[in-house]
């Protein structure tokens, strides 16, 4: 029997791999030595573009490199990103990510105010940097979790352009600095970016600017105050306007195109200078996973988030998963923390069931705490089952329930 394993994180708790191995674990518990020399199990950790991407390359056969780059306070931090050929993946929040806020930036566990102003996301253009170094010219950025709200000036000061207010001096770091622009110096600029495509895996529809621009929606989740949003609003529309008179009516343009509000305005400056692609992240990562090719001659597919809800349904990773499953006939049994979806719903988005950690275990900080003993108690049981019925058991809910 052949099953296929392709999850999400599991986040704050478990990451894809990590929910990979212990379902394996389960799976092959419950079968029972009588069958686990029957029992092939392919493991294929997915991502919807953000944290978890660059887990789900190297699960797909990419190398894993890193680089010390600045972090989004500026100070050094060891980033991953990972090489196939001439092709890198770098996830945006493994350089400028909110995780990586040393603890004078947060405020009762939080980012504070002063972060959310002063956050750059130099550290991501150091990683593109450092993967044309590695001779890579096509390069996929996963963006989500960053504690920028830079508008992607950092990314381009990481790439060697120069930032200057009125008197050429050069600002400091983060998007509020941006009001002060006069003038952007691309003389430095990576010459190698001319030959380099890109693709911006993100599932964000936000413009930059405006009530629904990157300040406003996503700067209080970085520590923004009301104030700080006006001020960082108005920041990146001076931005925007320098941008214009270097490169011409483009960066007007791209400041309003769907997903360049994505992670702080990185978005904006992907599109605009880079000329990156725009794809949904489950989509950019179910391509170089080869999920769908991987997924021949599979009996059973089971897939997963932390939490399984109407979100999920809007086209994160276990939708993703499912719909490469049903396009070859094959059933898929979604695993989860929790989940709101009715069994209707479930059915309804391609899942033959629905396996919830909560219901082994009420407690939801339990469930958190100890995720990884509890998803092997579901592999079992699911192994369990599959063992009992054989592969028809993936054929119809009502088989599959324990």
């Amino acid at each position: 029997m052949r099953i296929v394993i392709a999850p999400d994180k599991f986040k704050g708790s478990l990451s894809a791999p990590e929910v990979c191995s212990y379902l394996e674990k389960g799976l092959r518990r419950g079968a029972g030595p009588a069958r686990i020399g029957n029992l092939d199990v392919v493991r294929i950790p997915v991502a919807d573009g953000g944290e978890g991407t660059l887990d789900a390359a190297v699960g797909s056969g990419f190398a894993r490199r890193s680089a010390v780059v600045a972090g989004p306070t500026g100070e050094p931090v060891t980033a991953e990103f990972a090489v196939r050929g001439n092709e890198a993946v770098i996830e945006m929040a493994a350089a400028s990510g909110l995780a990586l806020l040393p603890a004078g930036a947060l405020v009762g566990g939080r980012p504070g105010s002063t972060a959310a102003r002063t956050a750059t996301s130099v550290g991501t253009g150091q990683l593109i940097t450092a993967a044309l170094d590695a001779g890579c010219s096509r390069i996929i950025l996963g963006v989500g979790g960053s504690a920028s709200t830079d508008g992607g000036a950092g990314v381009l000061q990481g790439l060697g352009a120069r930032f200057l207010d009125n008197e050429a001096n050069e600002l400091p770091p983060g998007g509020a600095a941006l009001a002060r622009l006069d003038r952007i110096d691309f003389s430095g600029f990576d010459p190698r970016l001319k030959d380099t495509r890109f693709v911006l895996a993100s599932d964000v529809d936000n413009p930059l600017l405006g009530p629904q621009g990157a300040a406003a929606i996503f700067g209080p989740q970085k520590g923004a105050t009301q104030q700080d949003v006006g001020m960082l609003d108005a920041a990146l529309a001076r931005f925007v306007e320098v941008l214009a008179r270097e490169i011409g009516f483009r960066a007007v343009k791209a400041a309003e195109a769907p997903g360049a509000g994505a992670a702080g305005g990185a978005g904006y400056t992907a599109i605009a200078v880079l000329a990156a692609t725009r794809r949904p992240g489950i989509d950019v990562v179910l391509e170089f996973t080869e999920l769908e090719q991987r997924l021949a001659g599979a009996d059973l597919v089971i897939t997963g988030e932390g939490s399984l809800d109407e979100q999920s349904l809007l086209g994160k990773t276990p939708m993703g998963v499912a719909r490469a499953a049903a396009a070859q006939g094959t059933p898929v049994i979604a695993v989860c923390g929790r989940t709101t979806l009715t069994d209707g719903q479930a059915a309804a988005a391609g899942f033959v069931d629905v396996y919830a950690l909560t219901a082994l275990e009420t407690d939801v900080n339990r469930c958190i705490a100890e995720a990884g003993p509890l998803l092997e108690q579901l592999g079992t049981q699911i192994g369990a089952v599959l063992a009992t019925n054989g592969p028809a058991a993936a054929s119809t809910k009502e088989d599959l329930r324990v």
